[in-house]
């Protein structure tokens, strides 16, 4: 288990959490020049583990907020985080003891990351989603009841707003439209914890895991190929060890649309040799995927379209016509598969209309 984030590894977290981030969460190379700058000011990031949280920290979530086709070129700075977290602790009275990612996926890992740095925190070896969603109610503190608001949000004109709502649905119907107004993309802080909290709403292990996947896909010198040396880690992995390659080919059909602060789309991947075909859907993250209409994988597991040589994810923003991909799928974590939880992460949660089925049932319905 590694202790701290350093610049040694920080490349790991960038490729491990692109791939947790199942296409959304921000593009990771744009959080990773963020992380290298302010590790390489501020020393290496230690990482705090979930169960050594104690019951008086005061644990504060670094994030961003909006379309990831828009953070391409409205890039994030620290100083913007730093607003948004400053403001929320100034209106509880209270000051960060660790920072927290809400969700292991791209960009929104690497933040926290370079804010604890900034911050002189430790960064705890946890989130909120295990993966990456769209919407803010949409993480395990919500599903174990904790508040998301007070919220803050903050942009780079200096503007912050807080928000102060029932409900994390409502939390994401307020802030959504005004984050989108400052640009479709911001900085965020929420769900303010104490680690009593944090230690029973967080899913554990998700940095580390994200650096292991990493570590595998970007491993050199050896024979096996990257796409199987990153099934093979899922597989050892405690949450997303169901996991298999759905389908190969070439992308042949995409649209995107970015409205409302998301990227909705769809992708078409067809088999090189043979009539296959893939249909993804996606709002932001990939949602469902469909191997020549027959159901692989549906949210909330994992499903993620890598490059076929190199097995480093591609973000739903960077799909491109002729791309060679694989799309692997791998389970959730336990704490995002009960009937509480997809009542919240569910597929019907995302306007689909497939029931939620296991991937470890479907891989076997395959096999």
């Amino acid at each position: 288990m590694i202790s701290q984030i350093t610049l040694d590894n920080i490349e790991h977290l960038a490729i491990g959490s692109s791939f947790l981030g199942t296409g959304g969460g921000g593009d990771p190379y744009l959080g990773s020049l963020l992380c290298r700058e302010a590790i390489a000011e501020h020393g290496p990031v230690d990482i705090l583990p979930v169960g050594s949280l104690t019951d008086e920290d005061q644990v504060f979530i670094a994030a961003a907020l909006g379309a990831p086709t828009v953070m391409i070129e409205k890039l994030f700075s620290i100083e913007d985080q730093h607003r948004a977290v400053d403001t929320l602790e100034r209106f509880l009275g209270r000051k960060a003891t660790a920072i927290i990612s809400a969700e292991i996926g791209g960009c929104n890992s690497m933040m926290p990351v370079a804010y604890a740095a900034m911050r002189g925190l430790p960064i705890v070896d946890g989130d909120g989603m295990g993966r990456a969603f769209p919407e803010l109610q949409m993480t395990s503190f919500n599903i174990e009841g904790v508040a998301s608001a007070p919220m803050t949000i903050a942009d780079e004109h200096g503007n912050s707003v807080v928000f102060q709502t029932t409900s994390g649905p409502k939390a994401e119907e307020l802030a959504r439209p005004v984050a989108t107004a400052m640009g479709a993309s911001v900085c965020m802080s929420c769900y303010p914890m104490t680690g009593e909290q944090a230690r029973r709403a967080a899913i554990p292990n998700t940095l580390s895991g994200a650096v292991a996947i990493g570590e595998a896909i970007a491993r050199h010198g050896s024979s096996t190929p990257p796409v199987e040396r990153l099934v093979a880690v899922l597989r050892g992995h405690q949450y997303y060890s169901d996991a298999a390659v759905l389908f190969q080919g070439k992308i042949t059909a995409l649209e995107r649309d970015t409205s409302k602060g998301w990227v909705f789309g769809s992708c078409t991947i067809s088999a090189l040799n043979g009539p296959g075909q893939a249909e993804l859907k996606f709002q932001n993250e990939n949602l469902v995927v469909h191997v020549d209409g027959k159901l692989r994988c549906v949210v909330p597991d994992l499903a993620t379209v890598v490059d076929a040589e190199t097995g480093h994810a591609i973000p739903t923003e960077r799909l491109a016509y002729g791309q060679r991909v694989a799309v692997v799928g791998c389970s959730a974590p336990p704490m995002l598969r009960t009937a509480r939880a997809l009542e919240v992460v569910g597929p019907q949660c995302f306007g689909l209309a497939e029931e939620y089925v296991p991937i470890a049932q479907l891989i076997e319905d395959n096999i």
